[in-house]
């Protein structure tokens, strides 16, 4: 098992000022275990937290782009605490446009906070794990990673790129002890779709015209979605406690009817195409 139960764990949660990301640290403070946690903003995370008991938290302002930023966040995570137990790569935003209205930039710093953020993170904690032979990392991605919505190219892009960046971790680490996982979650009840957290590209095209009463209905959605992040942070504890749960890990019984219907297509698609897959194979005897 790769928590620890003589001591009180040590977790590295990224993106942890608001939301899923926020309920999580709260949590794990109440439980009496040590949290790394990283933000943008550290006035705004120590604000969120109000009263807490916050002598088992290390607050690290991080930019998750800047390799050098994080490995030194992890060094004082160390440092602090020992080594890193759980890592909770949480942080990112949405971002909803059409794949021709996104820009390069736009989309370049998409992928910054979601894929090479988290990659920064793993190079980071990776080599102490090893070491130890012992770890979790719990990568948070979402049903949007296992399936797609016009709209949200460049979001799902991203979530692709993770879920295939730890599928393969998980399988380099399974020598290690080391445990991994996916989370994908539906809609959950945070302000990932408010103007905070949910991005609008800075350039719109003409004839999208239900992409945008799309976006006007995930703007009025906030305070109707179906999932509790306290009960997600939760689940996502004992997750890195049992060390008991699949690689891919739904949540929600939103994201569940939406990746059961993904895979039901998915299985269509590769049927309708078997024969001419087979075409392509070269001639026995050849």
């Amino acid at each position: 098992m790769s928590y620890p139960t003589t001591r009180p764990a040590t977790w590295f949660v990224t993106g942890a000022s608001r939301g899923l990301g926020l309920e999580l640290v709260k949590q794990l403070l109440r439980r009496g275990d040590n949290v790394a946690a990283t933000t943008r903003s550290a006035e705004r995370l120590s604000a969120a937290l109000g009263s807490a008991d916050t002598s088992r938290l290390l607050i690290l302002p991080v930019d998750l782009a800047d390799e050098k930023v994080v490995g030194a966040a992890v060094a004082e995570t160390a440092d602090r605490f020992g080594g890193v137990d759980v890592v909770v790569n949480n942080a990112g935003y949405g971002l909803l446009g059409a794949v021709e209205e996104v820009t390069d930039a736009e989309a370049r710093e998409l992928f910054d906070v979601q894929v090479f953020g988290t990659w920064n993170v793993l190079r980071a904690v990776l080599p102490g794990m090893r070491e130890r032979r012992e770890g979790h990392i719990l990568n948070i991605s979402s049903i949007l990673g296992l399936t797609a919505f016009p709209g949200w190219g460049a979001y799902c892009a991203a979530k692709y790129a993770l879920e295939g960046l730890t599928s393969s971790l998980a399988g380099e680490l399974a020598g290690f002890g080391i445990n991994v996982n996916l989370v994908e979650p539906g809609y959950m009840r945070t302000d990932f779709l408010r103007t905070d957290s949910l991005r609008l590209p800075e350039r719109v095209a003409d004839g999208y015209d239900a992409i945008r009463e799309m976006t006007d209905a995930h703007l009025a959605m906030p305070g109707t979605q179906l999932g509790d992040p306290a009960k997600a942070a939760t689940a996502i504890i004992t997750i890195a406690q049992t060390g008991v749960a699949p690689l891919h890990q739904i949540l929600g019984s939103d994201s569940y009817g939406l990746a059961k219907a993904r895979i039901e297509a998915l299985s269509g698609d590769i049927e309708a195409g078997r024969q001419l897959a087979a075409s392509t194979d070269i001639a026995v005897g050849a």
